[in-house]
């Protein structure tokens, strides 16, 4: 079975509050791109557990930290059904606040449910998928939502980008969630982003902000200036997505952006 899981980038980014347990609670809008990984399950013939192929991009590592692999061994302690051969083409950038990994994990309950007919629900795809990881639960359904805690409480959220286009920046940099915390301090917000996510979309520079950008920025210049240059392009709205290091800049037509963001993954397309 072939599935495309896809990216996802964040409309705001509020961290409002530390938890007694050291983590934060955070208010932001998970938003699904077109970016995808590639990535096949099928029953295989030949082992008898699973095999594991990784082309396009390098993740590295060992198979059983992958969350691919985590998914599938979450599954098989709770049903049966056939070993399989995974292959991923991984074609979203790591360590850029996309979500990718938590897509490719989602996907791939959703694909051995679907392809070893196990009838699990959504609801219940979303409480396997929480195990593996905050934002893993958006990717089952795959649809715009207001998450809140650590991301992992989902509401449904009132915003549709339909035909605008996205053009998406990594530089060659990481940014570590420590890194991005540091220098935090967390507070409510003035206006919950639910109200704030209905305004024009050309008042959102001014009102829709991700709290990550003033530590990053401070420490990742270049960063920075990203968000900068595709404001000079003509963005509607630009912005770190997560806790970086990608931007983004939301446009009413395609930019001319070849050649002007060397050594960085760049992409663009139209939102849906």
């Amino acid at each position: 079975m072939l599935v495309y899981p896809n990216a996802k980038i964040n409309l705001g980014l509020n961290v409002v509050e530390k938890r007694p347990d050291g983590y934060h609670n955070i208010e932001t809008i998970f938003y699904p791109i077109g970016l995808h990984d590639v990535l096949n399950v099928e029953p295989s013939d030949t082992c008898n557990d699973y095999s594991f192929s990784v082309s396009g991009i390098n993740i590295g590592g060992d198979a059983e930290d992958n969350l691919i692999v985590k998914s599938y061994r979450l599954l098989r302690s709770k049903y049966q059904f056939p070993p399989v051969d995974i292959s991923l083409l991984k074609q979203i950038p790591f360590g850029a606040g996309l979500g990718g990994g938590s897509s490719d994990a989602a996907f791939m309950l959703k694909a051995l449910n679907e392809e070893f007919k196990l009838k699990i629900t959504p609801k219940h795809l979303e409480q396997l998928a929480s195990k593996l990881g905050s934002d893993c639960p958006f990717f089952i359904r795959n649809k715009p939502v207001y998450a809140t805690d650590t991301g992992n409480i989902f509401a449904p959220a009132d915003v549709s980008l339909k035909g605008y286009i996205l053009l998406l920046v990594k530089p060659d940099i990481h940014v570590s969630t420590a890194e991005a915390y540091a220098g935090i301090t967390p507070q409510p917000s003035a206006s919950p982003l639910t109200e704030l996510i209905r305004k024009p979309i050309t008042d959102w520079k001014h009102d829709i902000k991700n709290d990550f950008e003033k530590t990053v920025f401070e420490k990742f210049p270049a960063i920075a200036a990203i968000k900068g240059e595709l404001y000079q392009m003509g963005a509607i709205y630009a912005s770190m997505s997560g806790s970086g290091s990608s931007v983004y800049g939301i446009f009413g037509d395609i930019p001319e952006y070849r050649d002007r963001f060397e050594n960085c993954f760049v992409a663009c397309g139209e939102l849906e």
